[in-house]
């Protein structure tokens, strides 16, 4: 599991920076009915999506909220007065606070079903009745573009999907929440390079392989031999999807 203390310090260079956070945020935008106005990022990271949420023309008012210290001073940072740390699970917010809430990366995280289902329900209790949910689903996936490397990494043990569009959906009807429109945007600055991913697999990013199995070192080896050391495969494609909502509790 990474150490999303360390990872803030380099978090926004190793994940496409500013190109990327414009697309996502874009996506999200998107995705948002014209009369939104309380938005709340749940698990905002170092902010640097939720920030350009902020510049839209509605004016929105955008709150921030992550669990790891290091990512909530750089999100303050950029959204002063706006970032609150707290546990995604247990969100320190009212009922029917929001008029929309996303979270972008942030389920795939989740340790397994139980744990995603706790986080879809807190974005639906803080949610107001007619509100928009704006979540990334399949992430992990996401990533396999077909390369040579997606084909080295195959033969890791399987990793859990816990932001599988279909059990996010579920989760979701279970809150409230109605599916709505989907949008997809490329992850700009995130396509594997051989070294790029040796690097990841050492410090932690494969959950099936933590630092020092020896079937990573295996793996790290066949990557090595890899031509074009230094070069980026293309670039993953992530999705979003919506949910509205529902006016009348659940039954």
């Amino acid at each position: 599991m990474l150490d999303y203390e360390e990872e803030s310090r380099h978090y926004d260079a190793w994940r496409g920076g500013e190109p990327r956070a414009e697309a996502a945020a874009r996506a999200v935008l998107g995705l948002l009915p014209e009369t939104v106005r309380d938005v709340l990022d749940a698990g905002c990271g170092t902010g640097i999506v939720t920030r350009r949420l902020g510049t839209d023309a509605r004016g929105l008012r955008v709150t921030g909220v992550d669990q790891a210290a290091g990512m909530v001073r750089r999100a303050a940072e950029r959204l002063p007065g706006a970032v609150a740390r707290a546990d995604c699970r247990r969100l320190p917010f009212r009922d029917e606070a929001f008029d929309a809430v996303c979270s972008v990366w942030l389920l795939h995280l989740a340790t397994g079903a139980e744990e995603a289902a706790a986080l879809v329900g807190e974005c639906a209790r803080v949610l107001r009745p007619g509100g928009t949910w704006v979540t990334t689903v399949d992430k992990g996936p996401s990533h396999n573009v077909g390369s040579d490397i997606d084909a080295i990494l195959a033969t890791r043990p399987p990793s859990p999907v816990p932001d599988g569009a279909a059990a996010v959906t579920a989760h979701a009807r279970r809150h409230g929440l109605r599916p709505g429109g989907q949008a997809r945007f490329v992850g700009r600055g995130q396509g594997r390079s051989p070294r790029r991913t040796i690097d990841d697999l050492r410090r932690g990013w494969f959950v099936t392989l933590p630092p020092g199995d020896p079937r990573a070192d295996g793996i790290a080896e066949r990557l090595a031999a890899l031509p074009d050391q230094h070069r980026p495969r293309p670039e993953p494609v992530f999705t979003l999807r919506s949910f509205r909502k529902a006016h009348d509790p659940p039954p």
